[in-house]
């Protein structure tokens, strides 16, 4: 990230700087030429990084430091103080400057060259397949890669598109703040560079792990010495009259979001059948286009399933001062080409439905090939299968949560990436368990909700702060044991309640 002179912060490092101007476990930001670069002490280590997280420019001097890692108060991508490498939702690394102690001052030098990936024995694994072209399957070809693995990859993908920044589909791609040339995560030539093989457009009919290999619909077959099932879920349909007219719609795919696009305009009428977190983030972007909103939920409150009440009437406030009118307690029974039809008897004349009613991961696969099911796919610690050599990652793996003390499925697209990430070194035989905090973050306007922790059940609520003034914490316990924590305008004291949560 390249800076004029006017707009670089804080002291030119390349002159030094005292050591005790950085505390431990603090950040110092400041400059090299044209770069803002944090110092970060850790451990009485100094170490010099970039200023801004490689996902979304978060700024790192305001992160978490946590051992020999630094974290991103935005959406807790995680960077190895050492190497550069990210943890997700960051996938590619930070720059790293060499830190000499002079006289109890440090300077910054020269840039150091990128990590290069790990010398690997020179053994024959065989050809690693992931069936999946979402956040898990990504991550888990990049992994791939950065761990130093030679061999044949590929990515098998029903999807049209290359992987590309799915929770942006409801937020900013959808409100015309993201142009669409910012939506994939990798180009064309990435793949090639990198030889990841994708095959796009390609559904795989049939695992055969006796024989080790997927079977796809046109006949090829692909032999794997590992196999990540990275499969995702589904829209659940809308089971009512009516629910197939064009102008219904769902939001899960890239070609979701731009055939929804295709048809707004100001002052479009819209019903979103659903207060989930789609259906909602869906809300606050049409109304951001200046569409005329609807939303019908049979709940009482939205969310109130995951926030609890008081949250759940803040996130129905927030969207109502911004014009979207609710339909609560209701149902929707049947559509028809100019209106909607709801369980009371009253209707709504929409132009446009989209539908939020929740997914249903895509658990066919793995039933045909006789993994063992679990409201989800049953997988172990290191997220491999009842079969050997195939791992699950993302919406679809129920694994041993060891905060919770559960198994658990989360549909969240970090999740997804980390879980991608440490299944692709367990498919190098690393046996790394999984045990990352969950972590998802919901935006409605100009509110950021971060959530850290899994809690489906709970029975206390602390409240630190005022939801009015968009500065609070809630904090979900059961029998005593904080299971999670959801903040609101306090993203630092998200990072200490992730790092407790892990400690813990």
């Amino acid at each position: 990230m390249s800076h004029t002179t006017q707009d670089l912060t804080g002291p030119d490092l390349t002159n030094g700087v005292p050591e005790d101007s950085v505390a431990e476990s603090g950040t110092l930001l400041g400059r090299v030429g044209d770069q803002q670069v944090v110092v970060v002490r850790s451990g009485g280590e100094f170490f010099a990084i970039g200023a801004t997280c490689t996902h979304y420019k978060g700024p790192l001097a305001e992160g978490l430091v946590v051992g020999k890692t630094v974290r991103c108060p935005w959406h807790h991508a995680c960077f190895n103080l050492e190497t550069g490498r990210p943890d997700p939702p960051a996938l590619d690394p930070i720059p790293r400057w060499r830190v000499e102690r002079h006289g109890g001052r440090l300077v910054v030098k020269d840039r150091l060259p990128d990590a290069e990936p790990p010398e690997r024995a020179d053994r024959d694994l065989g050809p690693m397949v992931i069936v999946g072209g979402g956040a898990a399957g990504l991550a888990a070809a990049l992994t791939l890669r950065a761990e130093g693995y030679r061999g044949r990859v590929t990515m098998i993908s029903a999807d049209q598109d290359a992987p590309y920044d799915r929770p942006n589909l409801s937020k900013d791609y959808l409100a015309g703040n993201a142009p669409e040339d910012w939506m994939p995560l990798r180009d064309d030539q990435f793949f090639k560079d990198a030889s990841i093989d994708l095959i796009l457009g390609a559904t795989v009919s049939r695992i055969d792990t006796g024989q080790r290999r997927v079977e796809l619909a046109d006949g090829r077959f692909e032999p794997y010495g590992a196999l990540l099932l990275a499969t995702g879920a589904s829209p659940i349909r809308l089971n009512v009259p009516g629910a197939d007219l064009p102008h219904v719609h769902y939001l899960r795919s890239f070609d979701d979001a731009r055939a929804i696009i295709a048809k707004l305009s100001r002052g479009v009428r819209v019903a979103i059948v659903g207060a989930s977190f789609i259906g909602l983030e869906v809300a606050a972007a049409l109304r951001t286009r200046g569409a005329i909103v609807h939303v019908i939920d049979p709940a009482a409150r939205p969310m109130e399933r995951v926030f609890g009440p008081e949250v759940a009437e803040f996130v129905r406030a927030l969207h109502e001062s911004h014009g979207v009118m609710f339909h609560l307690r209701q149902e929707v029974i049947a559509i028809e080409a100019d209106r909607l039809e709801l369980a009371d008897g009253s209707t709504i004349a929409p132009d446009l439905v989209v539908v939020g009613i929740g997914v249903r991961p895509s658990l066919s696969l793995a039933e045909e090939a006789g993994l063992a099911i679990d409201r989800g796919i049953h997988v172990d610690e290191y997220l491999e299968t009842t079969a050997s050599g195939v791992f699950e990652a993302g919406d679809i793996a129920r694994w041993p949560d060891p905060h919770t003390r559960d198994r658990i499925r989360v549909e969240h697209w970090v999740v997804a990436e980390r879980q991608g990430q440490v299944a692709a070194r367990n498919m190098l035989g690393q046996k790394e368990r999984f045990d990352a905090v969950p972590f998802f973050w919901s935006q409605h306007y100009d509110v950021t909700i971060n959530y850290v922790g899994h809690a489906e059940s709970w029975d206390d609520v602390a409240r630190s702060g005022r939801l009015e003034d968009r500065d609070c914490s809630f904090t979900y316990r059961r029998a005593g044991r904080t299971l999670a924590v959801a903040t609101i305008g306090r993203d630092h004291e998200s990072l200490v309640a992730e790092s407790a949560i892990e400690r813990d």
